[in-house]
């Protein structure tokens, strides 16, 4: 599984990296969907992750919102990180996006603070 959980933060750093880059456009070129579309592959290839990591399988848990609920069963200190202003936590993440710019703000932070985490606890390293 460690090799999986590899795998899946390499994913989830290419996505951020990927919707930073949007990001850094003028504003009226962004690709809202795609910032949107990037986070959201980040954030969950992150929380699988760590969950491989933990010797978990994710097949069961489709949407952000399960992937968290279980990351917090291993580690309390997920209580931290703030998802409230996602609104697509409850969702498939093919099933809603964002079509604003400051929503998807919202959405690269929270991928972006979710990586600092994990770099904290020091299961990422790049």
């Amino acid at each position: 599984m460690k090799n999986e959980a590899n795998a899946l933060f390499d994913r989830a750093f290419q996505s951020l990296n990927k919707a930073n880059k949007e990001l850094y456009r003028p504003e009226e070129d962004i690709v809202p969907y795609s910032v949107c579309k990037n986070s959201q592959f980040a954030i969950m290839n992150f929380l699988k992750g760590y969950l491989y990591k933990n010797g978990i399988d994710t097949t069961p848990f489709i949407t952000i919102n399960q992937l968290l609920k279980e990351c917090k069963k291993v580690n309390k200190d997920f209580e931290k990180l703030d998802f409230s202003d996602l609104n697509c936590t409850h969702h498939e993440i093919d099933s809603k996006y964002c079509t604003e710019v400051s929503k998807v703000n919202t959405c690269f932070a929270t991928a972006n603070n979710l990586y600092a985490f994990l770099k904290e606890v020091k299961l990422i390293t790049n």
